[in-house]
């Protein structure tokens, strides 16, 4: 093989290789938000005191967490025969977030449940609905991104 075809060779797999790490590199710019480490904590009312339902995730997004929005909803509702919609979600509560790394955020979310909430609320599994908005406008939607039960 003669020098000149082994550098064209050469030449041609370096830019093929580039643009590859390129493409990689530009893709994993625009991926959606994850979440991780999702949970939640129920505690029902006592006495005069109140309940609480706490829920907490990490959320990581390369163009940072714009909002994460959260629903509780009990397994027997409606949404248990279709799945959640990010139109659904729009209405949702938005949780606090606080950065906790470079492109992840600490996102928890807390209501108080009151004797009479409680009273109110269906018994059962109930599961957490979070939508993630990254700072590009990429979403991620987990229909069931953890479950309780309120007793």
């Amino acid at each position: 093989m003669s020098r000149r075809t082994v550098l064209l060779s050469v030449t041609a797999a370096v830019a093929a290789l580039g643009g590859a790490g390129a493409f990689a590199l530009a893709y994993a710019g625009e991926q959606p938000p994850t979440l991780e480490e999702s949970k939640a904590r129920y505690t029902a009312p006592d006495g005069d005191r109140d309940g609480a339902l706490v829920f907490t995730t990490e959320a990581t997004a390369s163009s940072g967490v714009k909002d994460v929005r959260v629903l509780a909803w009990p397994a027997d509702s409606p949404f248990a025969g279709k799945e959640l919609t990010a139109k659904d979600m729009a209405t949702a509560e938005p949780a606090v977030c606080e950065p906790s790394g470079e492109d992840t955020a600490r996102c928890t979310y807390t209501v108080a449940v009151t004797a009479a909430d409680a009273a109110e609320s269906p018994r059962g599994l109930w599961h957490v609905a979070v939508l993630a908005r990254a700072g590009d406008g990429s979403t991620t939607l987990h229909p069931k991104a953890t479950r309780f039960n309120v007793g």
